[in-house]
């Protein structure tokens, strides 16, 4: 035990450098919080702190430490990957292990290459003009992106800046601890006055920063002066749910008035909407909508009853979960647009205050939770500012995920209506729902499934190409045709994919989030390390949203959220699927929070490599890196050059053609030949009575080449994907026989 103490002590500076890193690293995390998935983002987040408790407090070897961390990086990933429905192992431990080996790619990479530049940013930066460089770059880095790119990442700058002041500041310590031990020892007597000292001169600093008033820029960035100028166009990552037409870009993103017609394209208006103060960060729900035309969702109600609403009375609905937290929140409108509904965060239970009551009348349909707003047509008003009471849903995910539907649904008491599919609704969509959810036996799993079928699959994109439409069915053609779109292809999409399987579901409307607003107070508190998820938020036209909500018997509707790049703020009990290590960010351009006690020891030796070799070192690894990834996706990249040359983006069946192509060139590299005369069919005829070995692999990659070359009928997205896994099975049986012949 004495022996584990003193190592501690004699790694305090390595485990500050673990940590200083740790905090840098979180901020390119949160700038991927857009292109990573969630479970990329907790994988990685999960494994650096597990390998920093490691590295800090395992009294053991390095060598054994590293294989440790890595049996525990293999752990996280099969936990969250599971955790996250990318995939439900089933079947014997051989089938498991399979499976596992399937669907860790590429997040094993991902995690090994986070894991690898930890440990030696850590070792290899150790003097103090190594931090500045590799500080430096990182500064530059985000810099550069910012300029470039739709995010703001000055936040991330500051806590870059933050860590990197840290750093040299335990690096000070450790030369002085190495040169005057006898001083060292003192000051280690005093620990809190060296504390405060460092406290008050860096909340100086960040006091003095923080409050210098904003100059308008002499120079705008290249971004900034693109998107302003007359002939830029806008983008932007938060979605809408428009009133589109059929013609691309003509019409602007905002709350959508009639939802019959859905599709088209549209153009980003960041007008103001209004701002919500809140405890909590939240969707801010308007309406549902129940019937599904094929082409959209009809305004028809399906029965319910419009009550009454008074100030301070409670709200009732059907369908609240049995568990709930209280959240008040106060709308202030931004604009003078008056809409049919009254904001608030998932089921309003009561209106607490409303300036100018007299201006219309609340009516609660308590069948939709829905808190709408009628005025005078010919003097239509909207209140500017009402305080509402939500009662947020914390769902029980350990114990709803094992609910069969026997459990949930045998009541009977949800409406047939969340159930409704219209006449001519495709067979094929049908049974892609049930291909997707094939590996999973309860309505949560299987939900599950679909949400992360469409969020991986399928493209955001403000502008469909609409060309591709051939199917009448809204969500047919989005699934198979089209394949991109925004929230209302995706969440539309989501709710007849579990209708189809028996599950009730809505289609919801609404705003997004919107942008949090940041005062002196906030940064206090985040300099201070208190996360807080309080403060007002602005909300635009660009975030008039969509999503699903699903009915789960006695555990009421649950919000779900299947477009990509979107995270829905839920309460769960289930604490170990998030990310434990540090907390959520609570908008994606503020500064990430890490409070983990991270660790471990820094080395003396200021001799080596300088800071020129460490900063070609990192570009080598990331180089070398990116060729591997590229690597792993030979295949996605062989089908763009050869969609590239044919002005088109492949189909399922032209991807079995270049696959075939493929498979049968490795049969020639072997040294199995195919005659100039011969069909396909003739030499894997002439193969398997050679090599029966190999018939259980050419049989049904033949049969799928026939198909998409010769037959009427289309190659569904599974089959031709199961090309890979033949030719693989292909690749394993040649090698055998190969090993077998010698």
């Amino acid at each position: 035990m004495k022996a584990w103490s003193l190592g501690l002590k004699n790694s305090l500076f390595y485990s500050l450098s673990l940590l200083w890193i740790w905090i840098m690293g979180a901020q390119w995390i949160s700038f991927m919080n857009y292109t990573w998935y969630e479970e990329t983002e907790a994988i990685v987040k999960i494994s650096m702190a597990v390998v920093i408790f490691a590295e800090v407090l395992l009294p053991v070897k390095r060598a054994y430490k590293l294989v440790l961390e890595a049996i525990a990086i293999i752990y996280i990933i099969h936990r969250e990957l599971v955790a996250y429905w990318v995939y439900m192992p089933s079947g014997t431990m051989a089938n498991r292990i399979e499976q596992f080996t399937a669907n860790m790619s590429p997040y094993i990479w991902i995690a090994v290459g986070a894991w690898i530049l930890l440990l030696l940013s850590a070792i290899l930066v150790n003097t103090k003009r190594r931090i500045l460089v590799f500080s430096g770059i990182n500064v530059i880095a985000f810099c550069i992106l910012d300029s470039f790119t739709v995010s703001n990442l000055w936040p991330q700058v500051a806590w870059t800046v933050f860590a990197a002041m840290c750093w040299l500041v335990s690096e000070h310590f450790r030369r002085f601890q190495a040169r005057f031990p006898g001083g060292w020892r003192h000051l280690r007597k005093v620990p809190f006055k060296i504390f405060i000292h460092a406290a008050v001169l860096f909340s100086v600093m960040f006091i003095t920063g923080v409050s210098m008033p904003t100059v308008p820029p002499t120079l705008q960035d290249p971004y900034t002066a693109w998107v302003g100028s007359s002939t830029g166009s806008e983008t932007a990552v938060d979605d809408v749910s428009g009133e589109v037409g059929s013609s691309k870009g003509t019409s602007t993103s905002g709350y959508s008035r009639n939802d019959n017609n859905l599709g088209g394209g549209f153009n980003f208006d960041y007008t103001p909407v209004m701002s919500v103060k809140s405890d909590k960060r939240s969707y801010w729900r308007g309406e549902t909508r129940l019937i599904y035309s094929g082409s959209g969702w009809s305004e028809q109600r399906g029965g319910s009853e419009l009550d009454d609403v008074n100030i301070g009375s409670s709200l009732r609905s059907s369908g609240t979960p049995s568990e709930t937290e209280r959240l008040e929140q106060t709308v202030t409108m931004l604009s003078d647009n008056v809409y049919p509904v009254l904001f608030g965060a998932y089921q309003v239970s009561e209106i607490k205050q409303m300036d100018k009551p007299e201006a219309g009348k609340a009516y609660w349909e308590s069948g939709q939770a829905a808190l709408h707003w009628d005025t005078d047509a010919k003097k239509p008003q909207y209140p500017k500012t009402y305080t509402v009471v939500s009662e947020l849903p914390v769902i029980p995910e350990d114990e709803i995920r094992g609910k069969s539907f026997k459990d949930l649904y045998a009541s009977g008491k949800q409406d047939d209506v969340y159930l409704q599919i219209p006449k001519g609704y495709p067979e094929r969509t049908r049974k892609l729902a049930e291909q997707v959810t094939s590996a999973a036996d309860t309505p949560y799993e299987k939900v599950g499934l679909l949400q992360n079928y469409l969020t991986n699959n399928f493209k955001y994109t403000n502008q469909p190409d609409l060309s591709k439409k051939e199917s009448k069915d809204f969500v047919d053609s989005f699934l198979f045709e089209i394949k991109e779109g925004y929230c209302d292809y995706f969440s539309t999409s989501m709710v007849m994919m579990a209708r189809s399987l028996g599950i009730p579901a809505r289609w919801v409307k609404g705003y997004a989030p919107g942008q949090q607003q940041t005062d002196m107070d906030d940064v206090m508190q985040r300099l201070g390390r208190q996360a807080t998820d309080n403060g007002t938020y602005t909300v635009t036209n660009a975030d008039a949203h969509s999503w699903a909500e699903v009915y789960f018997g006695p555990y009421g509707w649950i919000p779900v959220e299947a477009t990509p790049g979107f995270n829905m703020p839920l309460l769960t009990h289930q604490e170990d699927s998030k990310p434990v290590t540090a907390p959520l960010p609570e908008e994606e351009d503020n500064p990430q929070k890490q409070n983990e006690t991270a660790a471990t020891k820094a080395n003396a030796d200021s001799t080596g490599l300088n800071g020129t070799a460490v900063a070609w070192i990192t570009a080598v690894i990331v180089v070398f890196f990116a060729a591997y990834t590229l690597w792993l996706l030979r295949i996605r990249v062989r089908f763009l050059l050869v969609g590239i040359r044919k002005g088109q983006r492949l189909s399922a069946d032209q991807k079995v053609i270049v696959m075939t192509e493929r498979w049968v060139s490795r049969m020639k590299r072997k040294g199995i030949q195919r005659s100039s005369n011969e069909t396909l069919r003739e030499s894997v005829r002439r193969w398997e009575k050679e090599m029966p070995a190999l018939s259980p692999s050419l049989a049904p990659l033949l049969m799928l080449f026939e198909k998409a070359r010769y037959s009427p009928s289309t190659i569904s997205e599974a089959e031709w994907r199961s090309v890979y896994a033949h030719s693989r099975e292909l690749k394993a049986a040649l090698k055998k026989a190969e090993d077998f012949a010698a």
